[in-house]
């Protein structure tokens, strides 16, 4: 298995980075490195994300990262990162 950002989950890491680096920078760096980081387990455990059945037949899972949700969908031997965001973040918009 090998991990593939989206364009979405990288700009989603820019923007997350960006909010929270105005206000303490010191846990920007902290959260980034945590959100990149954790989709390495993945390698070796894929299907350790709850399954999402909404999006049957795709096999699209979500791994909470501390207050973060990251998206992720297995296709073969490859993890694309799709999304991912602050748990409390409107998702609506």
């Amino acid at each position: 298995m090998r991990i593939q950002w989206t364009a979405k989950a990288v700009s989603d890491l820019d923007r997350l980075h960006e909010f929270l680096a105005a206000v303490n920078p010191p846990a920007a760096a902290r959260v980034l490195n945590a959100l990149v980081s954790a989709p390495k387990r993945l390698i070796g455990h894929p299907r350790l994300g709850e399954k999402l059945e909404e999006f049957s037949p795709r096999e699209v899972r979500r791994l909470l990262i501390a207050d973060y949700e990251l998206r992720y969908e297995i296709q073969q031997d490859i993890i694309f990162l799709l999304r991912i965001w602050h748990t409390r973040e409107n998702r609506n918009q």
